[in-house]
């Protein structure tokens, strides 16, 4: 497959109105539910991007459920639609957004799309959420390690959760100094400008954060059973000559929300869909619906102000509509019994996408809160 290099004035004069704003996205397919690509498109096209989408998997729900069937779409497959794409003229986004893949052959064939695209727009923003798994379990073939791993230097941002950077840095993360080796290896040997983690347990860490960062004392050192738990979202983005100059390597910022109770999924695939469409450059300015960002506020930290605040909206949307449903609780041994209590529980908490869509319509700071800056992150650290 061979792309011709884009014509830069195209995207600068706005002649070519088709190739403005188009974002797309590789990942998962579901016929029912929000997660994958359902979690993703919807938002990104209410928030005035065009979204050209490739299935890597057709399922008829997410695995959650138990119980699923579908197709998965093979490295071959995969290329045979880019090349498609490329001969008739509509392989042309600004911004690439992949998810899940299941295989290292199928990464492969995404690996050498990015290459091709880079190539022909140097100026495009790649979004990489490198699907592994969660809670010490992979999700893919082990081969997919060392296929992501050679993605990460394509990427613009990458989407982590906790388990995925200790999987790619080989690095187990236990408190700050452990963050902050994942980080440098992260940004040095593999050259990430920019990484988000989304899904921190304070507790983790909270020791270290400072007391500006943190939720009310109470929420977090309350011995009661009332006691609300939470999250800590960290963004971390290269700084020029970092290291250099005694100079940080990287700017951290941060944010808290609180931790709903219940299990629900296709939460990353929102928030990785949210942070790329607002993360604006000088360079994106031109090629996107939300040309106001601040010039006085690190482009990471405005998208990931954003996302982290209005996912966390649609989570609470979530919640509170599945909590007046009387789901059943989990319960293995039951679920087993009763494969249909499980299935209840996980239609119940199906992300209020539609419902909340209003959520991704804005355009302003309505209701989302400024991530901040870490000061001394890096404080004492080789």
């Amino acid at each position: 497959m061979t792309i011709e290099p884009r014509d830069p004035d195209h995207q600068q004069n706005g002649t070519d109105p088709i190739r403005s704003s188009r974002i797309l996205s590789v990942q998962s397919h579901v016929a029912f539910g929000y997660v994958g690509g359902k979690a993703a498109v919807f938002p990104l096209q209410c928030m005035g991007y065009d979204v050209d989408v490739v299935n890597t998997v057709n399922f008829s729900n997410h695995t959650g459920y138990g119980r699923f069937g579908g197709t998965k779409t093979n490295a071959e497959e995969l290329t045979r639609i880019f090349d498609f794409m490329q001969q008739s003229g509509v392989l042309i986004p600004d911004r690439l957004l992949t998810g899940y893949i299941p295989t290292a052959d199928s990464l492969g064939s995404v690996r050498e799309l990015v290459k091709k695209l880079k190539l022909s727009n140097p100026n495009l923003i790649y979004l990489l959420d490198p699907v592994l798994g969660d809670s010490g379990r992979l999700y893919v073939s082990e081969d997919c390690v060392s296929v992501y791993r050679e993605l990460l230097p394509l990427a613009t941002i990458i989407t982590p959760n906790w388990f995925e950077v200790e999987v790619l840095t080989e690095v187990s993360l236990t408190d700050l100094p452990s963050l902050r080796a994942a980080l440098r290896k992260l940004h040095d040997l593999y050259h990430v400008p920019n990484v988000v983690i989304s899904s921190i347990p304070l507790t983790k860490l909270s020791a270290s954060v400072p007391s500006y960062l943190l939720p009310p004392i109470q929420s977090i050192n309350g011995s009661t059973h009332e006691e609300k738990s939470y999250l800590i979202c960290i963004a971390s983005s290269v700084n020029d000559n970092g290291n250099l100059e005694r100079r940080p390597l990287s700017t951290v910022y941060a944010g808290c929300v609180e931790l709903l109770p219940g299990y629900f999924s296709g939460v990353g695939d929102l928030f990785s869909a949210l942070l790329l469409g607002h993360y604006h450059t000088p360079q994106s300015s031109g090629s996107t619906p939300f040309p106001n960002a601040s010039k006085s506020y690190s482009p990471l930290a405005h998208a990931a102000s954003h996302s982290l605040s209005k996912t966390h909206g649609i989570l609470t949307l979530t919640h509170e509509s599945a909590s007046t449903l009387s789901l059943p609780s989990t319960d293995d041994e039951l679920d087993s019994r009763e494969p249909e209590r499980k299935s209840r529980r996980m239609k119940g908490r199906e992300l209020r996408i539609i419902q909340g869509q209003d959520v991704f319509r804005r355009k302003e700071w309505d209701g989302v809160a400024k991530m901040r800056v870490w000061e001394g992150f890096w404080n004492d650290s080789n």
